[in-house]
């Protein structure tokens, strides 16, 4: 059973800096995609980035040159570099990870969340 518990969110002033992270409890070699999800208050959980075992990485509109999703093998660790931030990055951040085995996993595997607050 694959577990995944993100750490690191709290508050954010208007155009600084925040790392959230997410350790799984596998190896993420094992995972072939991992993803960042966001839920804001009212909203519909959205996809925020992803990125594939080889490096690949994508992201959403709203985030592209601001935020960085990356992963460490040797810690079993997702990252994501959240650069100037702005009101509208807040919400819950939710982990995501393909199931071993899977490709795209339509379901995954997912962390408990953690709250992310950019307000001045």
């Amino acid at each position: 059973q694959v577990q995944l518990v993100e750490s690191g969110g709290g508050l954010a002033q208007p155009g600084g800096s925040l790392r959230i992270s997410c350790v799984a409890s596998v190896s993420i070699r094992s995972l072939y995609v991992m993803y960042w999800y966001r839920q804001a208050p009212g909203n519909q959980r959205e996809l925020v980035a992803n990125i594939i075992r080889d490096g690949r990485t994508t992201y959403a509109d709203s985030v592209k040159v601001r935020f960085s999703i990356s992963r460490d093998s040797a810690k079993n660790t997702l990252y994501l570099q959240m650069n100037d931030v702005r009101p509208e990055d807040t919400g819950v951040y939710y982990c995501n990870a393909d199931r071993p085995g899977w490709g795209w996993d339509p379901i995954g595997v997912w962390g408990q969340g953690i709250q992310v607050t950019v307000s001045s």
